[in-house]
């Protein structure tokens, strides 16, 4: 296996691993998120973030550079854009808003090299995030066993054919985007409340996962509900957000020196 991926390092010791999000560009911002004692990995978040190609290219070196894992998620299901994301030397890539086990092994087909899959070879940067730098011939021949292939469940499509997703070879995590989700199959979350037929949705993307011998991911939106999500037995957390935390972090401070009762935060952004 390549070295220093820390995420793929976590699951293989059955450990939970928790991590940022990353919506706002600018390497520093990869750094400052990817030195937080305790995280694993930073989403880059190419979908719905501030993140072009351009930006996505420095952040994946940034966050590597710290030790830990950068991953990515693409913007669409999009072939040339998971080689992409593997090719800046993403330890992982994230794909939303599949709909069935045929979108599944399309991923699976672009983020392998053959004979798994499809991926062309050639990039001159994707070596340099790991640590130690292997050479061409070396990654090569360790990526397919080291790279993760996640896709988000977050349609009605995805949730009613969640077993058979999660049973595509070369699938690593199934990751619920909640709010995506619940409005899809009609239990929008509002005010921040999960209703129980989205939690019950929730639960039976869980059991898949585990059913099949893969890994579950959850986007919290608080701290205290990515504890729930670990006690859950999720094995992948988002604990925080780049942008709702800061927005979070500066109106708590203003409020407090203003006298004020502190604002309401959480549920204002959904995977």
């Amino acid at each position: 296996m390549l070295s220093g991926c820390t995420l793929k390092n976590a699951f293989d010791k059955g450990e939970t691993s928790m991590g940022l999000w990353q919506c706002l560009p600018g390497a520093n911002i990869s750094r400052a998120l990817a030195r937080t004692p305790g995280v694993d990995w930073v989403m880059v978040d190419c979908e719905h973030g501030n993140m072009d190609d351009r930006a996505m290219h420095e952040a994946v070196p940034a966050i590597a550079a710290c030790g830990i894992s950068p991953l990515v998620r693409i913007p669409d299901m999009q072939g040339w854009m998971v080689k992409r994301a593997l090719d800046a030397g993403a330890h992982g890539v994230l794909v939303p808003l599949l709909r069935s086990a045929e979108d599944a092994k399309k991923i699976v087909a672009a983020a392998k090299f053959p004979p798994w899959g499809q991926r062309g070879f050639g990039s001159p940067f994707a070596m340099e995030r790991f640590s130690p730098i292997p050479n061409m011939t070396e990654y090569l021949e360790h990526a397919n066993e080291s790279l993760l292939t996640m896709v988000q469940i977050e349609t009605q499509e995805a949730l009613d054919a969640v077993d058979d997703i999660a049973q595509v070879p070369g699938v690593d995590v199934l990751l619920i985007g909640p709010f995506d989700l619940g409005n899809s199959i009609g239990y929008p979350i509002l005010d921040g409340v999960i209703k129980s037929e989205l939690q019950q949705a929730m639960d039976r993307i869980l059991a898949a996962a585990k059913k099949a011998g893969k890994k579950a991911g959850c986007f919290a939106t608080s701290p205290e509900q990515a504890r729930e999500y670990a006690e859950k037995g999720f094995d992948m957390i988002s604990v925080a957000l780049d942008v709702t935390h800061l927005q979070a972090s500066l109106a708590r401070s203003l409020s407090i020196a203003k006298g004020l009762s502190a604002p309401k935060t959480g549920g204002g952004y959904g995977a």
